[in-house]
């Protein structure tokens, strides 16, 4: 096994398409036992899930992670608020940036790292509705150029009957 073993959990795929990402940060996260037993069988959900700084410290708010079903009476409670673990620097740093107007904390990644669940955290400013439409117009631009490239490739050998 390498020493940067990495096996993604869950990721947050619709941040990148409502926020543009300023910085990223990766930051350990304060578990129960049968929350990481959850997170081994898939069962979270990053999509409403934001972060705070309070009082210093960082949380995680919204992130749901099912109830391990093998847990009775001992189980956690799925939406309970969660404490993020980052340097102190790091922590000054974003509480400066997130009082900037129009900036936020949003989840991108989750996964496992040598052993230990990581969170990718970032500092993100909300797209407005024509951003988005620009997004989506660029990636189906993207998406036509790969599709004439291949098409062209095909054509130029003589393997594509069209």
């Amino acid at each position: 096994m390498s020493s940067n073993h990495v096996k993604l959990i869950a990721e947050n795929r619709k941040a990148r398409f409502n926020y543009t990402i300023e910085e990223e940060f990766e930051a350990g996260i304060v578990l129960k036992g049968t929350e990481v037993k959850s997170l081994r069988i898939g069962k979270v959900n990053l999509k409403d899930a934001y972060a705070k700084i309070h009082n210093g410290e960082v949380f995680i708010y919204q992130l749901h992670i099912g109830e391990y079903p093998f847990a009775y009476y001992d189980n956690h409670e799925p939406l309970r608020v969660r404490k993020l673990l980052l340097h102190k620097r790091e922590i000054k740093r974003l509480y400066g940036k997130v009082n900037e107007k129009g900036l936020t904390l949003v989840p991108l990644k989750l996964y496992f790292k040598n052993g230990k669940v990581k969170i990718v955290i970032a500092l993100a400013r909300g797209k407005q509705l024509f951003d988005k439409r620009e997004s989506i117009k660029r990636r189906d631009m993207e998406r036509e150029q790969a599709r004439l490239h291949r098409v062209g490739r095909y054509t130029h050998t003589g393997i594509n009957a069209r």
